[in-house]
């Protein structure tokens, strides 16, 4: 992916923040000078806070988790649709739904009901209402398609969200916040930068600047997908390749002790265990999983054996802002994941919702 230049953000006026009556103090270390009653948003700053991000966002899509997108505000509406779909992400572009992450069983239901419409029309049961009765299901789904269309595929709760205007979207925030949702946004100077996790100091108004960050997060994800895309293909060719060595490795073991050349296969699929993704776990976000390793909870089963106040106490110690986090479900998740019951931990982690029973 190639980096983003600091000339490049200039010229799309990413600097560009608020006036200085408007803004934040706690944005005050991003911004680098007030000039004609407008503070100007360092970019440096905002380079390599793009790229920590950046880095963030294609772990979670290689882990094969949904990052959601929220930008309502009308610059943003169309440069995110267009952007998100490329990578066939989730986005919500129209009204934020109240309860969309806290009570997406409801959400869900509505979307169901979109599908339901839509197998109605395919099997002829539609034509067998009356005019009126069509025209009301007609309405439905159009109303329906607006405000939930974008998040049509969502079947579980998001591993991430990328904000554009946290102050616009607080509810979103808030939301997220409850769930221990990692946030992402682009934060101008009139917002609080302590709601979010991963945080992009930039202006947030203009439809070019929205347009440079995008790019480069959205390029972002798509490195991420072709990581996850290409491991997928290498074990199945790695699992392919084993069954072909099993009965040469039968045969050459009965003779003769020694089978150096069958035991490279072996090699080849134990390699891909040693990096373990814990942010596949409920509630464990970038920066809590890279806290877990440092402590030595480096896989699935040491963390399976885990204590919950110990993992709490090693969160707070690594950020106070991870002290919200509860652990208690984690060692039981990890304990599935490392069973590789991925299937039976998918389908506990979709029926109660955010990690916590």
């Amino acid at each position: 992916m190639a980096k983003v230049e600091v000339k490049q953000l200039l010229e799309a006026g990413v600097h560009f923040g608020h006036l200085t009556r408007k803004w934040n103090p706690n944005m005050a270390p991003y911004i680098y000078m007030e000039r004609n009653g407008i503070h100007v948003i360092n970019l440096y700053k905002t380079v390599a806070k793009l790229d920590e991000a950046n880095e963030a966002l294609k772990k979670i899509a290689a882990s094969g988790r949904k990052i959601l997108f929220v930008a309502t505000k009308k610059q943003a509406k169309d440069i995110v649709a267009e952007k998100v779909a490329n990578v066939n992400m989730p986005y919500i572009t129209e009204r934020w739904p109240g309860g969309m992450l806290t009570n997406f069983v409801t959400i869900r239901k509505a979307v169901k009901k979109m599908a339901s419409i839509d197998r109605m029309k395919k099997d002829g049961t539609f034509m067998t209402l009356s005019k009126k009765e069509r025209l009301q299901v007609d309405r439905l789904r159009a109303k329906l398609e607006k405000n939930l269309g974008s998040i049509s595929d969502m079947t579980r709760l998001p591993g991430a969200l990328f904000i554009i205007d946290t102050m616009r979207e607080h509810i979103a925030v808030k939301e997220a916040q409850k769930l221990n949702i990692p946030i992402f946004a682009m934060v101008d100077t009139n917002s609080d930068p302590r709601d979010v996790d991963y945080l992009i100091p930039s202006n947030d108004d203009a439809s070019k600047s929205i347009d440079i960050i995008m790019t480069q997060v959205t390029n972002a994800i798509a490195e991420g997908l072709a990581e996850r895309k290409s491991e997928k293909q290498a074990d199945k060719e790695g699992a392919e390749e084993t069954q072909k060595e099993q009965p040469k490795k039968a045969a050459v073991e009965a003779p003769k002790a020694e089978a150096p050349v069958a035991e490279a296969p072996v090699a080849a699929t134990e390699a891909p265990a040693e990096a373990v993704d814990l942010t596949k776990i409920e509630g464990v976000g970038p920066k809590a999983a890279e806290a877990l390793v440092n402590a030595g909870f480096d896989s699935y089963a040491k963390l399976a054996e885990g204590d919950p106040e110990k993992i709490k106490e090693i969160l707070n110690e690594a950020s106070s802002r991870m002290a919200h986090l509860d652990p208690t479900s984690w060692p039981k998740q990890a304990k599935m994941a490392a069973d590789g019951k991925w299937d039976e931990l998918k389908e506990w982690q979709d029926s109660v919702k955010g990690g916590v029973e």
